[in-house]
């Protein structure tokens, strides 16, 4: 059901979308839905806890298959690019403008979530002598991340001449050289030359 809502929303935007067209989306009537949820926005609170929890399972997953945290973090850009490219739509948009207050509140706990995965990233790293020591994991991690999230809201890039996944692609570059050891600087240059799309 939320899955259904989910993508609703992604489509047509949070303010667009009404209570009506979920009901008929979920052929339920509305009083049923109103039974679920007292309003829209909890109903939104909880289809943006799902797609946060979701995108972070998705990148969890990763540290069971990819021992090596440089390799990990490079395939956890992919899931995190997955992740952004919701940030297209009209539903973020809409987010922003009409519903600051939840837009804000998801998007700290999606921060301290995909921290708390570098954080462990940076211990595996460091365990194995491809990050350095001295810097703070926490500030780096949410430094971070606050660079990836950047890409829609800055007043400062052109979107038409840098795509989204390049402006990953540079940014998971830099925050690498800036935490690797010189063997880590070894391994990461077999993935400077990725081409994004």
């Amino acid at each position: 059901m939320i899955e259904k809502i989910l993508g609703l929303f992604l489509k047509d935007g949070v303010k667009t979308v009404t209570m009506d067209d979920i009901a008929r989306e979920l052929a339920i009537s509305k009083k049923t839905l109103y039974l679920k949820y007292k309003n829209k926005e909890e109903l939104l609170e909880e289809v943006l806890a799902y797609g946060i929890e979701k995108a972070i399972t998705r990148m969890r997953n990763l540290d069971e298959k990819v021992e090596n945290a440089i390799e990990r973090m490079f395939a956890r850009d992919e899931e995190f690019e997955n992740a952004s490219r919701t940030n297209d739509s009209i539903m973020l948009r809409q987010l922003v403008k009409y519903y600051p207050n939840i837009f804000n509140a998801h998007m700290l706990l999606f921060s301290d979530k995909l921290s708390e995965m570098l954080m462990h990233n940076i211990a595996r790293g460091r365990a194995q002598g491809l990050y350095r020591e001295d810097f703070d994991s926490e500030i780096y991690a949410k430094m971070f991340f606050q660079l990836m999230m950047t890409y829609d809201i800055s007043p400062y890039l052109d979107r038409d001449l840098v795509s989204r996944t390049y402006y990953h692609k540079e940014a998971l570059l830099l925050y690498m050289h800036a935490i690797t050891t010189e063997e880590g600087k070894k391994q990461l240059e077999r993935f400077k030359n990725i081409k994004p799309d």
